[in-house]
């Protein structure tokens, strides 16, 4: 029989979202359990070179990361939330709460049940896994990258990219990150994109040294020749041709490429409501099942936005908790 850890709240996933629902619940008097598939608090932070969008004067993303996980360990180390890191949550389960029956089925109306067959059971849980890179094969505007593998532009060190030419495929926000973090580094990106990315570019259009190059469509292979004279900086360089929007044919050389598409969300599987395009919206849900984090939507990834909104699913669970409804 699996072992089961009952709880008064669960949350699944530990970046700014789930860390801001178990601070919060701590303060509220609520026990947690926070289930996080890395062997880390807020991982992907430690990718974000600089920062200008959040409170506490923080100017990058691992500074950042290191607080939030301080803040986590308090409350962990007070006995108020128990992290499971390396744990991935692989089902998301409503059920009704059955009374009078311990052990073989918990007293509590969300079941989550780990891919290592653990389960945590609570009245609520926060859900907040985030989001992953979109795949180039999911595309229809991107052909041969998913044969090459390219790693994503949020991995990339550019500042050893200085001084030579690097294709980066699709103009996600992470690009303008990278260009704000490095602003005296010589840099000569390509960067095409589909013409309904637009919106995305508008800090990467202020600097020139990325080019956006809108497209129909963009086909990259590996080549044999480097773009530019010296070393390589990967393990090979690429070739690419894109058709841009009056269907002119244009042919790049690059001594390296990036991943920028955007990105896909990743919840569990289970009892999540999903729109067309994979995201989660919060009002759709089961009310025990309280969605945060950048997997609501596609229209609110910020940092601040997802530790406000994993702050707000713990006050929700603690007000279905009582008898006093919230405000508002």
């Amino acid at each position: 029989m699996a072992a089961i850890l009952e709880t008064d709240l669960v949350i699944v996933g530990g970046g700014p979202a789930g860390c801001a629902a178990a601070v919060m619940a701590a303060s509220l008097g609520m026990a947690s359990v926070l289930v996080e598939a890395r062997d880390r608090l807020c991982s992907k932070l430690y990718a974000v070179p600089a920062l200008d969008n959040v409170l506490g004067g923080f100017r990058t993303g691992p500074e950042l990361a290191a607080a939030v996980t301080r803040d986590v360990e308090r409350v962990a180390g007070s006995g108020d939330c128990r992290l499971l890191l390396g744990a991935r949550a692989d089902i998301v389960e409503t059920e009704e709460p059955v009374r009078g029956r311990r052990g073989a089925a918990p007293a509590a109306g969300v079941v989550v049940r780990l891919v290592s067959g653990e389960i945590v059971a609570a009245p609520h849980a926060v859900v907040a896994t985030g989001v992953g890179p979109t795949p180039p094969e999911s595309t229809s505007w991107v052909a041969g990258a998913e044969k090459l593998r390219l790693p994503p532009l949020w991995e990339a060190d550019l500042a050893a990219c200085a001084g030579r030419t690097v294709l980066v495929v699709g103009a996600d926000r992470p690009l303008g990150t990278l260009l704000r973090a490095l602003p005296d580094t010589r840099l000569d990106l390509l960067v095409p994109h589909p013409v309904t990315d637009d919106y995305k570019t508008e800090e990467a259009r202020r600097d020139d040294r990325a080019q956006l190059i809108p497209v129909r469509r963009l086909s990259v292979a590996r080549s044999e020749e480097p773009a530019t004279p010296g070393p390589p900086i990967a393990p090979h360089p690429l070739r690419a041709e894109v058709e841009l929007p009056d269907g002119t044919i244009r042919h790049l050389a690059a001594d390296a490429g990036f991943l920028n598409i955007g990105s896909t969300p990743c919840p569990p599987r289970g009892d999540l409501a999903r729109d067309l395009a994979g995201y989660c919206p919060p009002g759709r849900q089961h009310p025990r099942l309280l969605v945060a984090g950048d997997l609501r939507s596609a229209g609110y990834q910020r940092i601040m936005a997802a530790s406000g909104s994993g702050a707000e699913a713990a006050l929700r669970a603690y007000y279905a908790r009582t008898t006093t409804p919230p405000p508002g």
